[in-house]
């Protein structure tokens, strides 16, 4: 980061400085793993609010006074930040002021970037990229900037960079940077394990079917659709915190959609086929599995706003199979996409339309890089800094494996997905997309719906997750937890951990913020909640079967969690 000299002492020096820097942030987010086009175009030079300018000079200036002030000669004191929290960093005065010098010029970018007079998306684009910027040029990042790297190399004599640079040179190989230890972990062996079979599959994706943990089971089955983005595991990681294991628990006869990870012979699949022939064929298989005219269905993230569509375009042809359904951290109303608004507008889905749109692959490590740089510092800068400098072996821990296993998408698929949902927000419009032959309707699903949002969540934001209910006319109760689009979601009643709210009369008035004005706060895991809700649902207790699928159309192939799991990408 530069120096107190580069910042001048006016307004126009300081705003020169800014548009240089923001504009290396572009071209090193497009270097470090971007979407393949700039979170910015066309933006040569920025405007910024001269008030917040002016303020924004005097702190940094009398900020900058304090630390040159008190010289090389002690230590000054360091914010809290985990990248300079030991005490190599506090006890070497150099050390100490570079990342002392570093944090206060990267709140001065970060409050120019706030200054800037723009409309919001400019603002927010701008915003994302130095963020990029300054979390690349921290010191922690270099080994000749970085104390703790430095030491540990004379403590080994030599072999922590050895090892790192063989750590390197693996993930190079891979294709991206290790977060955990992966030879800990084997699908279907210690995470993946709940005992099932795969019943059925096609060439989009496999059912898996669970086998009961119970004497009796709801006559009405129950079926998971997983985000095809992601692999389905993560609602399966350990016994201890599988969603999938909690509802076999609960006496649910339950089933997941385990999707294909996409090879060259899927380059040509569309949306429609993913909602006709995986979730809707998912739908029919287990309702003939389980002979019965309807079926309770869970949609994760995107898996759940395919459900919701796939639920519609039931809806077009006089069909409700779905007696129930649950929305997890799921957008049907794109109007408010979050961070991720900043890579979509109409150039970049063009852009992704000619090169893929027709035909080919969404590589999965493109998509995987691209979340990671949501939270730069945490998912990536800490992981080169540790895996590289320091020589280190990432701690093994199972969400993080599952977050590395990732899945290649088709191009189609994509494409139709980015312009009709995160573009033009098409799916609340009624009759305005056809899918399947049939015109879209959000307003005719009017299945008992049970959504849940995460408070904190970066992928899905609270109030986007909310927005469903005002789309869906039936009857609905909506949940919102603590912690992210993960940990949320993944949040076992056992570890009694976190939090969630709901509110006692169910009301649902026009936003989030209303809504939360009337909620209460419960400890603990919303999965209990979850759980009475669908219990209501599931209709009368039977027999638990004792066989898998049904007939000869329905038998097992495999065990779970069968091949298309283990498929690399």
């Amino acid at each position: 980061m530069s120096s107190q000299a580069e910042w001048g002492n006016n307004a126009q020096q300081m705003q020169q400085f800014f548009t240089e820097h923001w504009t290396k942030a572009l071209h090193s987010f497009q270097q470090l793993g971007g979407t393949g086009a700039a979170p910015v175009a066309g933006v040569s030079a920025v405007q910024m609010d001269p008030v917040k300018l002016q303020a924004l000079q005097k702190r940094y200036l009398e900020d900058a006074s304090k630390l040159w002030g008190s010289g090389l000669m002690r230590a000054p004191s360091l914010p809290k930040d985990r990248r300079f929290a030991g005490e190599s960093w506090s006890k070497n005065p150099w050390a100490a002021f570079t990342a002392a010098t570093y944090l206060l010029n990267s709140q001065a970018l970060s409050g120019m970037a706030e200054a800037v007079q723009a409309d919001h998306k400019t603002r927010e684009r701008i915003r994302f990229a130095v963020e990029q910027w300054v979390a690349a040029m921290a010191p922690s990042n270099f080994l000749a900037l970085n104390p703790e790297a430095q030491q540990k190399a004379i403590d080994t004599k030599g072999e922590s960079l050895s090892k790192g640079m063989q750590n390197m040179l693996e993930d190079m190989r891979k294709g991206y940077i290790s977060m955990t230890d992966e030879s800990v972990f084997e699908v279907g062996k210690n995470v993946a394990t709940t005992e099932g079979a795969v019943v059925y599959e096609n060439e989009i994706f496999q059912l898996i079917e669970y086998k009961p943990l119970t004497a009796k089971v709801h006559e009405r089955p129950f079926l998971i659709v997983p985000p095809c983005i992601n692999k389905f595991y993560i609602l399966d990681l350990q016994p201890e915190n599988s969603l999938v294991r909690y509802a076999v628990s609960q006496g649910h006869r339950t089933f997941v959609v385990s999707w294909r990870n996409s090879d060259a012979s899927c380059a040509q699949q569309t949306w429609d086929d993913y909602i006709e022939h995986a979730v809707i064929e998912a739908i029919t298989s287990v309702k003939d599995i389980a002979d019965t005219p309807q079926i309770n269905a869970m949609g994760f993230c995107v898996g759940g706003t395919m459900l919701a569509t796939a639920m519609a375009v039931l809806a077009a042809r006089g069909q409700k199979p779905v007696a129930s359904a649950t929305l997890l951290t799921t957008m049907i109303d794109f109007a408010d996409t979050g961070i991720l608004d900043v890579f979509i507008d109409e150039a970049f889905v063009a852009s992704r339309e000619m090169q893929i749109g027709k035909g080919g692959l969404l590589k999965g490590q493109e998509l995987a890089t691209t979340f990671s740089f949501l939270r730069p510092n945490e998912l990536v800068w800490n992981y080169v800094v540790g895996n590289y400098l320091k020589g280190e072996t990432p701690p093994a821990f199972d969400l993080l494996y599952w977050n590395s296993d990732s899945t290649n998408l088709p191009g189609p698929w994509y494409a139709w997905y980015l312009r009709n949902t995160y573009l033009e927000n098409s799916l609340i419009e009624p009759g305005k997309l056809t899918v399947c032959g049939e015109a879209v309707d959000m307003g005719k699903v009017d299945t008992p719906m049970y959504i849940y949002g995460s408070r904190e969540d970066h992928i899905v934001p609270i109030n986007a997750a909310y927005a469903s209910v005002q789309h869906l006319p039936g009857d609905k109760r909506f949940v919102m937890g603590a912690s992210g689009h993960i940990a949320g979601v993944i949040n076992p009643p056992a570890k009694n951990k976190r939090c969630y709210w709901t509110r006692s009369d169910n009301a649902l008035p026009e936003t989030i913020e209303q809504w939360q004005e009337g909620a209460q706060e419960l400890p603990g895991s919303w999965w209990t909640d979850w759980a009475d809700w669908l219990k209501g649902h599931g209709g009368a207790l039977v027999a638990a079967p004792k066989r898998y699928g049904k007939g000869s159309k329905f038998k097992a192939i495999e065990d779970a969690p069968g091949r298309y799991v283990k498929q690399k990408a």
